[in-house]
């Protein structure tokens, strides 16, 4: 999940479900003990009955034949009562006993009570409460005073509060992780406002970011807006000395071109003066291409947006001047909205290269593509030329070297080309194409790609 907010959800969630998963037991846990409370009081208070109407008679336990409590008078009752002496002999149990199986033991030592749980032969559980007192009369008399209720009375009790407490508990988790998210996506706004302002910039519509985002993170707004201003100050002074190089190594080679023709003036010395003007020239050309090369390189942090169609229309408008000789006809499938994520003078270098070597070579017919997809945007420029050989495709597409090379030069238009394509993090490729010449494929990556394509 690249996503922080998905991120903090999901971990929130996933703390607030093990801490439900680990109350749930818990408060079962203490719901059952409270259970057990709540039954021993009964059943103590049950026993106290038995205690408040027991009486001795020369030594013997009397009952009445009709206990206070009707649970103990029913033979179908749940409320289970008995009596045993210090020897562990039951001298009297209730009615309610009648159809039990029981085979519970007190253990006599004098004012104990006990509270426990048992099983009968038929392995039904029992809650027992068992108080040795001495009851008063002619002599006292040690007695064990038992009540017992079985378990099973309490089970739909128990269900339906464990029915409850998981859908108080799921519910509860449900609301809660509502709040968060709703609470995560709140705090969460000004990452959102961030992300926002650097896309204006990427963009180029505005220049840095604003200080309305929390302490957090002032210091990273603060370490971005320095780096855009140092960018651009660099960007401007590379220019300036690029500039100032230029006008430099210009004057030397135009002094040089001067003497190179006067020393062609000279009888016998022509051989070294084209020699002198061969090196001049390609010393020229190496200039600009490192100066192309160098002012032509991508942004780093601001993303441009070229509108494609202009910029082709441009360029076939100024080429077809300079060919006018030949009856060229270029074809565009290119949509009027489409973008490419390059600035505008690196696309009319990238672009017047391509298309000056397919007006150079073709025969009557160029055909510039445009297309968008799975961000990727694609530009290709085709010719019906004589192609190039595929054996010497990579050689031509890596080094740069000329297509024709019938006329001078050093294939400084290849070179500038490829380096701005890699400067985007772009490829080139080079195929034959359904024209009968080359085909050059220029891939850039984006995400942000104009639908949709136009033919003329």
């Amino acid at each position: 999940m690249r996503s922080l907010r998905s991120r903090l959800v999901f971990s929130a969630a996933g703390f607030a479900m093990l801490f439900v998963l680990a109350l749930l037991p818990a408060l079962q846990n203490v719901f059952d003990q409270t259970l057990e409370q709540v039954v021993q009081q009964r059943l103590a208070a049950d026993a106290a009955t038995l205690i408040s109407v027991a009486t001795v008679v020369d030594g013997k336990l009397v009952m009445p034949e009709h206990m206070p409590d009707e649970e103990f008078n029913l033979p179908e009752a749940k409320l289970l009562g008995y009596v045993h002496d210090v020897a562990g002999n039951l001298i009297w149990h209730s009615r309610s006993t009648e159809d039990e199986q029981l085979s519970y033991l007190p253990h006599f030592s004098g004012n104990r009570i006990d509270f426990l749980r048992i099983r009968d032969l038929d392995q039904r559980e029992y809650y027992v409460y068992d108080v040795e007192v001495n009851l008063a009369g002619d002599d006292e008399l040690p007695l064990s005073f038992i009540t017992m209720l079985p378990s099973s009375e309490f089970a739909p009790l128990q269900k339906s509060f464990s029915q409850k407490l998981r859908s108080w508990l799921g519910g509860g988790l449900l609301i809660l992780l509502v709040l968060l998210w709703l609470g995560l996506t709140w705090s969460l706004r000004s990452l959102g406002g961030v992300r926002r302002e650097l896309n204006e910039i990427e963009q180029g519509r505005r220049a840095a970011l604003t200080d309305k985002h929390p302490a957090e993170l002032a210091r990273l707004t603060r370490s971005l807006n320095r780096l855009l201003d140092s960018e651009r100050l660099q960007q401007t002074r590379y220019r300036d000395s690029l500039a100032d190089l230029a006008h430099s190594l210009k004057t030397p080679l135009a002094v040089l071109q001067t003497v190179a023709e006067k020393i062609r003036e000279q009888p016998g010395r022509n051989e070294q003066s084209r020699v002198l003007q061969d090196q001049i020239e390609r010393m020229s050309q190496q200039i600009d291409y490192q100066l192309q090369r160098a002012s032509l390189r991508r942004s780093g942090l601001v993303l441009h947006q070229a509108r494609l169609a202009p910029v082709v229309a441009k360029l076939c408008e100024a080429l077809s001047k300079v060919y006018q000789e030949k009856p060229v006809r270029v074809a565009f499938d290119i949509s009027d909205d489409f973008q490419v994520p390059m600035e505008e003078g690196a696309l009319l270098e990238l672009l017047g290269n391509l298309l000056e070597n397919a007006y150079r070579l073709s025969i009557s017919h160029i055909r510039v593509r445009a297309t968008a997809r799975q961000g990727v945007c694609e530009i290709t420029v085709e010719d019906d030329g004589p192609g190039v050989p595929e054996s010497q495709r990579q050689r031509v597409i890596g080094r740069g070297e000329r297509l024709d090379t019938a006329h001078p030069g050093q294939g400084i238009g290849l070179s500038v080309v490829r380096d701005i394509i890699e400067s985007y993090d772009g490829e080139l490729s080079l195929e034959d194409s359904a024209l009968g010449g080359a085909a050059f494929h220029v891939r850039l990556p984006s995400e942000r790609l104009a639908p949709g394509r136009r033919r003329t």
